[in-house]
């Protein structure tokens, strides 16, 4: 039977000082029991001295269970599986840095676990062979995983071979792997339209004014060629226009919604 369980990253355990995601499980006077969802949900406690750096009243007023915690390692015993955790050593700065962290690992890791299913390896196997050589070259798999959907053309066999082989060229993963990966970074990771407005104002003080800001507005939308950055103008209120359009890239929306400039 395959075995889809295993920790996000190569290290069975953090380092002291590494940032982690605990999972807030029981409360007791001492501290909290946690448990780590990247490293296989291995257990660890924050001690109530770790906790705030103000004045405790209440440990239930700033821990709930089931909440998710940034913690600091401070201490590891890797033959007695013990970790001791801190959150008032944790600026607000490294809770922003971890949660971008932990989101990107999440998205890695349900890619990961999809592939390993639908293909019947385990997945600490799909790990090692695929995912933490990843980690290894390109800091994270997630950038990995991205640089292969990177110019949006997903869709185009020369474009995709070249950023698959690129990406996975040098490692040990079947054609059917190869396959099912592909097709969850599809399905998680391909580029999402954005969608670009502009508020403009548009006056005319000659005799047909409003004759000659249709014709204007409509001239401009003719000048937009790309289908697939439609631009839409509609009035808002005399005398301002919305102007709206969607694309894959940012730049790519606001060189077509302005085109006509």
């Amino acid at each position: 039977m395959v075995n889809l369980q295993c920790r996000m990253y190569e290290n069975p355990f953090p380092e002291p000082e590494d940032l982690v995601i605990a999972v807030v499980r029981d409360i007791q006077e001492m501290g909290a029991y946690v448990t780590l969802p990247e490293y296989a949900d291995c257990q660890g406690m924050i001690m109530l001295s770790e906790v705030s750096r103000r004045r405790i009243r209440s440990i239930n007023r700033l821990l709930r269970v089931g909440r998710q915690e940034v913690c600091m390692v401070v201490r590891v015993d890797q033959e007695k599986g013990y970790i001791d955790l801190s959150k008032r050593r944790v600026s607000p700065e490294d809770v922003q840095k971890m949660e971008e962290k932990w989101s990107k690992s999440r998205t890695v890791h349900s890619i990961m676990r999809h592939t390993a299913d639908s293909v019947g390896v385990d997945l600490e196997d799909l790990y090692r062979r695929v995912g933490w050589p990843l980690y290894r070259k390109y800091g994270h798999a997630f950038d990995a995983f991205r640089l292969m959907v990177a110019d949006g053309n997903i869709d185009n066999p020369a474009v995709v071979e070249a950023n698959v082989s690129a990406v996975l060229g040098s490692l040990d993963i079947r054609p059917e792997e190869q396959e099912a990966l592909l097709k969850n970074i599809r399905r998680k990771l391909t580029p999402q339209a954005t969608k670009i407005r502009a508020d403009i104002d548009v006056t005319c003080f000659d005799y047909e004014g409003i004759d000659a800001i249709k014709d204007a507005l409509r001239i401009g939308s003719q000048c937009i060629v790309e289908p697939s950055n439609p631009v839409k103008i509609r009035l808002l209120a005399p005398p301002t226009y919305i102007v709206t359009t969607t694309a894959l890239q940012r730049q790519e929306g606001l060189g077509g919604a302005f085109k006509g400039d």
